[in-house]
């Protein structure tokens, strides 16, 4: 139950770094104002550009961290000593690779 949970937010976290999370927010906005105008103020201006930059900033996360797999995917391959396990240790959950490393920092 709680591994299921685990990939579920992590499940989340990839979607809010997809494109179509900015297009939820700006249909969220366009209801707001079609629907709730007079709440529509500073404030409710103010929490969409908060949301609107963290999506943005989730998306610049996402986007380096694809980038640094990409790169240690492609060493992993060079490196014929490599163990393979290590080539899908990112499909474990934040906890499993924390323990995972923390193993191998106590063998080394």
């Amino acid at each position: 139950m709680v591994t299921r949970f685990r990939q579920m937010l992590t499940e989340a976290g990839v979607w809010t770094a997809h494109p179509a999370a900015f297009v939820l927010v700006a249909c969220y906005g366009i209801a707001w104002f079609l629907f709730d105008r007079e709440s529509l103020n500073w404030h409710g201006l103010a929490a969409l550009a908060t949301l609107s930059m963290t999506l943005v900033i989730q998306r610049a996360e996402h986007r380096d961290t694809q980038a640094i797999h990409a790169k240690l995917d492609e060493l992993l391959k060079a490196d014929k000593g490599a163990r393979t396990e290590m080539r899908e240790i990112d499909k474990q959950d934040a906890e499993a690779i924390e323990r995972y490393r923390k193993k191998s920092h106590s063998q080394s």
